[in-house]
C-alpha cells in the first residue's frame, strides 16, 4: 500500500507568479481574437475554405487538446475501475487539467462553427441527428464536461467548508465516476470515425476503415497516462511537489508500455495487411511523417523495457514526452496533414488561428496555477506553501 495521505489542500502562495504574467498576455490576445472572429466572421481570422472546413482549431485544439485532457479519465480507470488506490493522489490534479482541456476543446468547436448562433439548437431534441458521428461526439463531450465539473465540485465545497452538500455529493459520486469512465470511450473513438467518411481524401498510411476508431481510443489512453507523468514531472521540477512520485510513475509506465505494444502491433499490422509497405518506403513527405511518428512510440517502448531507466525520473519524463508527441502527431496527421480534398484546395493556418490556439494553452496554464493555489487539489504532503489567511 502507498504511504500517501490522500489529504488534499490548497497550495497557497502568491497568485500572480512569473508564469501567470508570462502566459496572461497570450490569453488576453486569444480573447480579443475570438471576439473579432465572432463579430467579423470566420474568414477575417482563418484560412479555412471550401476544401478545408476544419483546420488547426479542430486538429490541434480539439483532437490533440482533448487527448492531452484524458489524464483524469485515465486515472479514473486506474483508481476506480482497476482499484489501484495508490494512484489516488494523482486523480484530482489530472481531473482539473482534463476539465480545462475539454472545456477549451468545446470552445474551439463553437468558434469553428460558421453560424455559431445556432449552437442552442444542439440542445433541442427536434434538431438531434442521431445518425451523425459529430452529434454523438458533441453530446458525449458536453455531458462529460458536466460530469468532470461535478467530480471537481468537492474541492470547492471543501474550500468553502460546506460539509452537508459535500457529504450528499460524495454519496452519489460513484454514479458520476461510472459515467465519466464510459463517456470518453465513446467520443474518443468517434473522433477517429470522423475521418473514415473522408475516404480516399486521407492518405492511405492513415486511412483505416477498420482501425481508426480503435487507434483514436488507444492514443487517448496513451496520452492520458503520459500526461499524468509529464505534468507530475513539471510540478516536481518547479518545487510544487516535495514528495517523490517516481515509484508511482514507474508503475504507471507499465500500463503505457502495454498500450504502446498494442498500438504499434496494430498500426504496423494494418500496414502489412493492407499492403501499404510500398508507401512507407516511398521516401516522400508522408512516408517520413509515418516513420517519425512510429519512432516516437518505439523509442519510449524500448526505454521502458530497461529496468534502471524505468526508475529514472528523467527517463520517465522523456518517455512521456515522446509518447505525447507521437500521439499528437498521429492525430494531426490523420485529421489534417494527410487530408487532401483535391480540386486545388490548400490550407495553412493564419497567425490569428495560431495565436488563438496558443492562447487556449495559456488560459489553461494560468487557470491551473490559480486554482491549485486556491482549492484543495494537490496532496497535503506535496504542498510546500501554507495557505495565507
Amino acid at each position: 500500500m502507498s504511504d500517501h495521505s490522500h489529504v488534499l489542500r490548497p497550495l497557497g502562495g502568491k497568485l500572480f507568479t512569473r508564469a501567470v504574467y508570462l502566459f496572461a498576455p497570450f490569453a488576453a490576445i486569444c480573447g480579443l481574437l475570438i471576439i473579432k472572429r465572432l463579430v467579423m466572421g470566420m474568414g477575417d481570422v482563418t484560412a479555412l475554405n471550401g476544401g478545408y472546413p476544419w483546420g488547426v482549431w479542430i486538429s490541434f485544439d480539439l483532437l490533440v487538446g482533448t487527448g492531452f485532457a484524458c489524464g483524469g479519465w485515465a486515472m479514473a480507470w486506474a483508481v476506480y475501475v482497476f482499484n489501484r488506490g495508490d494512484y489516488h493522489d494523482l486523480v484530482r490534479p489530472a481531473l482539473l487539467a482534463s476539465l480545462f482541456g475539454y472545456g477549451l476543446g468545446g470552445l474551439s468547436i463553437t468558434i469553428d462553427l460558421g453560424r455559431y448562433w445556432n449552437v442552442p439548437h444542439f440542445l433541442m431534441p427536434g434538431y438531434f441527428n442521431t445518425n451523425s458521428v459529430l452529434f454523438e461526439t458533441a453530446a458525449c463531450m458536453t455531458v462529460y464536461i458536466g460530469i468532470m465539473s461535478l467530480e471537481l465540485l468537492p474541492a470547492l465545497l471543501e474550500r468553502l467548508g460546506w460539509h452537508v452538500p459535500l457529504r450528499a455529493l460524495n454519496r452519489a459520486m460513484f454514479i458520476f465516476i461510472s459515467i465519466g469512465a464510459l463517456l470518453p470511450c465513446m467520443h474518443q473513438s468517434s473522433m477517429g470515425s470522423l475521418m473514415m467518411i473522408a475516404g480516399y481524401k486521407v492518405y492511405p498510411l492513415w486511412q483505416s476503415y477498420e482501425f481508426l476508431p480503435l487507434f483514436s481510443l488507444l492514443t487517448a489512453f496513451l496520452m492520458g497516462f503520459s500526461i499524468v507523468i509529464f505534468e507530475g514531472s513539471i510540478l516536481k521540477a518547479s518545487a510544487t511537489f516535495t514528495t517523490d512520485e517516481t515509484p508511482l510513475f514507474s508503475k504507471l509506465s507499465q500500463v503505457i508500455k502495454a498500450l504502446l505494444w498494442i498500438f504499434i502491433l496494430l498500426r504496423v499490422g494494418e500496414i502489412l495487411w493492407r499492403g501499404k509497405v510500398g508507401l512507407v518506403l516511398a521516401g516522400n513527405g508522408y512516408s517520413w511523417l509515418f516513420i517519425i511518428e512510429l519512432a516516437l512510440f518505439i523509442i519510449p517502448l524500448t526505454i521502458l523495457h530497461c529496468g534502471p531507466l524505468r526508475r529514472s525520473p528523467r527517463a520517465l519524463f522523456l518517455c512521456a514526452l515522446s509518447v505525447l508527441l507521437g500521439a499528437a502527431m498521429w492525430r494531426i496527421d490523420y485529421s489534417l496533414v494527410a487530408f487532401d480534398p483535391g480540386n486545388g484546395y490548400h490550407y495553412f493556418p493564419t497567425a490569428s488561428e495560431l495565436l488563438i490556439s496558443i492562447g487556449f494553452v495559456a488560459i489553461e496554464v494560468v487557470a491551473y496555477i490559480l486554482l491549485i493555489r486556491l482549492l484543495p487539489i494537490l496532496p497535503a504532503k506535496a504542498a510546500t506553501v501554507e495557505v495565507k489567511p
